[in-house]
């Protein structure tokens, strides 16, 4: 990866949804990225899960590409939502199922 930021840009552009995590979908490494796996999980919506624990260079460029300070971060066809607790609340209010079905993504 020679510029990570335009790799991450293409691959925030290139998947409908795509959750920057710590670990994968199926060995989550942390509370947060596990709930947000869970959530995506239970609305049925297909997602890429980038581990950020495999490079430094992507755990610290993924912060510095949207200006926002912890992981998970989830981007729904190419648009940062937020991350685990806006996730939740989103979830919660029926908001991030109505986002999604609205980006053709539920």
């Amino acid at each position: 990866m020679t510029d990570i930021n335009q790799w991450i840009d293409n691959e925030v552009k290139s998947n409908g949804v795509v959750l920057f995590m710590k670990g994968t979908p199926d060995m989550p490494m942390c509370g947060f990225s596990g709930r947000s796996v869970q959530i995506l999980q239970h609305l049925g919506v297909p997602f890429k899960g980038i581990n950020v624990l495999e490079s430094n260079e992507l755990r610290q460029g993924i912060k510095d590409y949207t200006n926002w300070p912890t992981i998970p971060q989830l981007y729904v066809r190419g648009e940062f939502v937020g991350g685990a607790d806006i996730m939740m609340e989103m979830f919660q209010s029926g908001e991030l199922k109505q986002m999604l079905s609205d980006k053709g993504m539920a």
